[in-house]
């Protein structure tokens, strides 16, 4: 139990958690390397190794991980997004698992498990799914209405843009985001629906400038939570550290006062 409770403390140590920061940041860039052509080329067995041994380091980090927390390992979502992700990267490569081993990448984000910073910015995104569900219902009402009426307004003229109801929510989705949305469709719509303005320019008002920023929003004043419970968390810990000192230095002089 001793053992286990020292070895969790060292792999908690900030000289421990910049040693597999710095391996998976080398891991990027080896994976990156593979797949350009020149690089293997030239370096290929090398970039092959370095590749084997941060999978090796990741491997033997989760095995320390599980030695030291035991089955609460498992109950932390963080853990198991790590054993994940080095589990997907052991997978052999054969043939049907090309995609499985093109995952591999996804050990870059490990770094995300290992950063505190990073992690708070994830863990206040995810705090922040429930209301922008809400927000992407009123989204898909928006773009379902804007879809039926663009359909029925534009399709008989432009098939390719607004021809059926999914070709209709693809394109007010590229006017959304405003790539070429003025003389890519707009423009020519209004060549021959010249009133067609009507239509786009409040869809674009409500859906990029309005609903966007209401995202937006949300993500910002989670973050801001995030940051103003740790700072709460933060000043409970020195609080309680001030207190037990303040009782340490009574107990002393008590003792005092008996002798």
């Amino acid at each position: 139990m001793i053992f286990r409770t020292k070895l969790a403390e060292w792999l908690a140590k900030p000289l421990v958690t910049n040693f597999v920061i710095a391996v998976i940041l080398v891991n990027a860039v080896t994976l990156g390397l593979e797949t350009s052509q020149p690089a293997m080329e030239m370096a290929g067995p090398l970039i092959l190794a370095i590749d084997r041994i941060c999978l090796s380091i990741f491997v033997i980090e989760i095995v320390l991980k599980l030695i030291a927390h035991g089955r609460h390992f498992f109950r932390s979502a963080w853990n198991l997004f790590d054993f994940v992700i080095v589990g997907i990267a052991l997978v052999p490569n054969a043939q049907g698992m090309s995609v499985l081993r093109a995952l591999r990448i996804l050990r870059v984000l490990r770094v995300i498990s290992v950063a505190p910073r990073l992690r708070r910015v994830v863990e206040g995104f995810i705090t922040a799914l429930p209301g922008m569900g809400s927000v992407f219902l009123l989204m898909a009402i928006i773009f379902y209405i804007g879809s039926v009426m663009a359909t029925k307004l534009f399709g008989a003229s432009f098939p390719e843009w607004f021809g059926t109801l999914g070709r209709s929510a693809y394109s007010l989705f590229q006017i959304m985001t405003l790539e070429s949305w003025s003389m890519g469709i707009v423009r020519p719509v209004m060549d021959v629906y010249p009133y067609a303005w009507a239509f786009f320019v409040p869809f674009i008002l409500v859906t990029t400038f309005a609903v966007v920023n209401l995202l937006v929003g949300l993500v910002v004043n989670s973050m801001q939570d995030a940051h103003q419970e740790e700072s709460n968390e933060k000043t409970d810990a020195y609080r309680d550290e001030v207190l037990t000192r303040l009782r340490a230095i009574e107990d002393r002089m008590n003792a005092r006062d008996k002798v």
